[in-house]
C-alpha cells in the first residue's frame, strides 16, 4: 500500500523558496545583478549596489574569522540602522556566527544582561544613540576595555566577551574598528570563509532578538536560515515586489521588522532599499519624493504622522505603489488616507511576532480596504495556523474565538537557554502559541481580537480593547485611541481610554466622548475614565507599550486626575 502524501502545510517536509544559505542565496541575488543597487541612504548620499555590499561583507567576515570569531559563536550588534548594521548582518550570515540584536535604547542594567545571557563574544556599538552613551556604559562594565590588549579580553563579569568592535572609523582604546576589520579580511584568504561555510547549513540559528520583557525577563529567540530567508520571501510576494521596487525602511533593525519584513524581503526580490536611520515623517517623505520610492513601511502611528505632515502635499508620492503596515490595527480613516493620498493601493497587513520569524499571515495587495482593516489576512502559504481554544485547547471553527497559534518552518529554534519557556510557548504538536485572542471567518481571513493578558474583566464580563479602540475611532474628534484596564474595587477593573485628538477639535474634553459613547455601545464597555494625550508610550519598534498606559491610568486615577 502506497503511504505516500503531499506534504501539508505546517509539515517540516513542506517546500519552500529556497533551502540554502543567506549567504549562499545573497550569492545568488548578485550573480543576478551585480550592479544593481540594493542600499541607498538618501541623507548621507550613500549607494551600494549588490556586489558592492557583497565584497564588503566578504572582506568583513574574513575579518571577524582573523580575530577568532568562529560558526556558532555570538556577536552583538548595538546600534541605530546604520550602513554598517547591514554589513555585520550580512558577514555574520556568511561566516555562520548568530548575530544578537541588541535594542538601540537599552541602557547599563539590560546590556549587562543580554552580555550574560546570550554569551557573546564580541559586542559591536556606536558611540551613542538619543540619550544613551554606549562607550561609556562599556566603560562601566567592563573596565578592562581600558587595560587590555583588544581581542584578548578577559573579563571578569562577562567570561565569554572577548572582543569590542566600534561601528567606524574612530579609534578606541581595546577596540577593533571596522576599516581595520575590512583591512584584516582583504589580507586574508578566500579559504577561510570556504572553511566556514563549511560548518553550517541552513537549520543553524543565524540571529538571536531578545523579547520586550514585559513579562519578565528578555528571552533571547533563536531563529535559522531557514526561518528568516524564507519569511521574508513570502512576505515579498504578498506585496508583489519586484526588482525594479525601491521600498523605503524607517523602522528599526534590531527589530524583526526591519531585517527580515525589510531587509530579506527586499534581498529575496532584489529591490533597493532606501534607509532612514531614524525615523522622521519629514525625512520619510523626502526620501519617497527624491529616490521614486514605491513603497515604505511603518506601523499606523508612523503613517498618521506623514499624513499630518505640513509640508505632506509638496513631495511627489505618484510613484508609490505598496508597503507594509504592521504592529497594531490601522484606524480605517488612517488606511483610507494611505491609499488614496499616498497612492498606496497595494500596502498589505502583515501579523505574527518575533518567535515566528515573525510573520505568518498577510493580508495581499488585492484585498478591499475592509479586510486591510478589519483583518489580519490569511495564513501564509506554508505555515499552518489555527484557532485554539485556550480553556481546553480544542480547535476552533469558524467564527469561534480562541488563541491564534501556527505550525511550520516559520517556528523559531527555541529560546536560548530556556528550555522551560520552550516548552511553553511551543505544544508538543509543535503549535506556537502567540497569545493574542482571535478568529478566522469562513474565507480563511483572520482577525485578532487583543491580547490574552489585555483583556478587561470588569464585574465578570469580558471586554477586548479591540473592540472599544475601534471603537472610539469612529468619533469624528479622535486621531488615535488605547483602551486598557484600570483596577477597581467594585468591578475589580474598569475602562480607561487614551485619545490622541484631531486637529480642529482640541476643545474634546471626557464627558464628550463618554455622552457620545453611552448610547452606541453596552453601557459596561463605555470607557469609565478618557485621558487626552499628545502621543502614547512606544517600544523602540513603534510598539504601544501598554502597561505603561496601564501605570499612567492608575497614577491619574489615584491623584484624582
Amino acid at each position: 500500500m502506497d503511504d505516500t502524501r503531499t506534504p501539508l502545510p505546517g509539515d517540516p517536509d513542506y517546500p519552500l523558496h529556497s533551502e540554502l544559505t543567506i549567504g549562499d542565496y545573497f550569492k545568488q541575488q548578485v550573480a543576478a545583478g551585480p550592479d544593481h543597487e540594493f542600499v541607498v541612504y538618501p541623507d548621507r548620499e550613500l549607494r551600494w549596489t549588490y556586489c558592492d555590499l557583497d565584497v564588503r561583507t566578504d572582506e568583513l567576515a574574513r575579518g571577524l574569522l582573523a580575530i577568532g570569531m568562529k560558526p556558532g559563536d555570538h556577536l552583538g550588534v548595538w546600534a541605530r540602522n546604520i550602513p554598517d548594521w547591514l554589513t555585520f548582518m550580512y558577514a555574520c550570515a556568511k561566516a555562520g556566527i548568530v548575530m544578537v540584536t541588541v535594542n538601540p535604547v537599552y541602557k547599563s542594567h539590560e546590556l549587562d544582561y543580554v552580555l550574560k545571557q546570550s554569551d557573546m563574544k564580541a559586542l559591536c556599538v556606536i558611540d551613542a544613540y538619543r540619550d544613551v552613551d554606549y562607550l561609556q556604559i562599556i566603560r562601566d562594565l567592563v573596565p578592562e576595555s581600558l587595560e587590555q590588549q583588544r581581542g584578548f579580553l578577559t573579563s571578569e563579569e562577562y567570561p565569554c566577551l572577548k572582543n569590542l568592535i566600534y561601528m567606524g572609523p574612530e579609534k578606541h582604546r581595546g577596540f577593533y574598528s571596522v576599516p581595520e576589520l575590512l583591512l584584516l579580511g582583504r589580507h586574508r584568504p578566500e579559504s577561510d570563509l570556504e572553511w566556514a561555510r563549511s560548518q553550517f547549513d541552513n537549520n543553524d540559528v543565524v540571529m538571536m532578538q531578545y523579547t520586550s520583557g514585559t513579562t519578565g525577563f528578555p528571552k533571547g529567540v533563536m531563529l535559522t536560515h531557514r526561518n528568516i530567508l524564507n519569511n521574508g520571501f513570502y512576505i515579498g510576494e504578498g506585496q508583489k515586489l519586484r526588482p525594479d521596487d525601491r521600498v523605503c525602511l524607517p523602522v528599526p533593525f534590531f527589530h524583526c521588522f526591519g531585517c527580515v519584513l525589510g531587509v530579506m524581503a527586499c534581498l529575496t526580490h532584489r529591490c533597493t532599499m532606501l534607509i532612514v536611520e531614524d525615523f522622521n515623517a519629514g525625512l520619510v517623505l523626502q526620501a519617497l519624493h527624491k529616490e521614486r520610492g514605491t513603497a515604505v513601511y511603518g506601523v499606523p502611528t508612523m503613517f498618521i504622522a506623514e499624513l499630518n505632515h505640513p509640508d505632506f502635499d509638496t513631495f511627489d508620492l505618484s510613484h508609490m505603489r505598496t508597503g507594509i503596515m504592521a504592529g497594531s490595527p490601522c484606524p480605517p480613516e488612517t488606511m483610507r488616507e494611505v491609499m488614496e493620498r499616498m497612492n498606496m493601493t497595494e500596502i498589505t497587513i502583515c501579523y505574527g511576532l518575533t518567535e515566528t520569524s515573525p510573520v505568518f499571515t498577510q493580508t495581499s495587495a488585492d484585498d478591499d480596504i475592509e479586510h486591510k482593516c478589519e483583518t489580519v489576512g490569511r495564513a501564509h502559504p506554508p505555515v499552518d495556523v489555527r484557532v485554539i481554544d485556550p480553556a481546553d485547547g480544542h480547535i476552533c471553527g469558524v467564527g469561534e474565538p480562541g488563541e491564534l497559534c501556527c505550525r511550520g518552518y516559520n517556528v523559531m529554534k527555541g529560546y536560548y537557554k530556556m528550555p522551560e519557556a520552550t516548552a511553553e510557548a511551543i505544544d508538543a504538536d509543535g503549535y506556537l502559541h502567540s497569545g493574542d485572542l482571535g478568529m478566522v471567518d469562513a474565507d480563511g481571513y483572520y482577525r485578532v481580537t487583543g491580547r490574552i493578558k489585555d483583556m478587561i474583566i470588569r464585574g465578570g464580563e469580558n471586554i477586548y480593547p479591540l473592540e472599544i479602540e475601534d471603537f472610539l475611532l469612529g468619533h469624528p474628534g479622535v486621531l488615535d485611541a488605547q483602551v486598557v484596564g484600570i483596577p477597581d474595587e467594585k468591578y475589580g477593573e474598569i475602562v480607561g481610554a487614551f485619545i490622541r485628538v484631531r486637529p480642529g477639535h482640541e476643545d474634546l474634553t471626557e464627558d464628550d466622548v463618554r455622552q457620545w459613547a453611552i448610547p452606541r455601545i453596552a453601557r459596561y464597555k463605555v470607557p469609565k475614565r478618557v485621558f487626552i494625550v499628545d502621543d502614547f508610550p512606544m517600544t523602540p519598534s513603534m510598539k504601544i507599550q501598554k502597561f505603561k498606559l496601564r501605570e499612567m491610568a492608575e497614577e491619574l486615577v489615584a491623584k484624582g486626575a
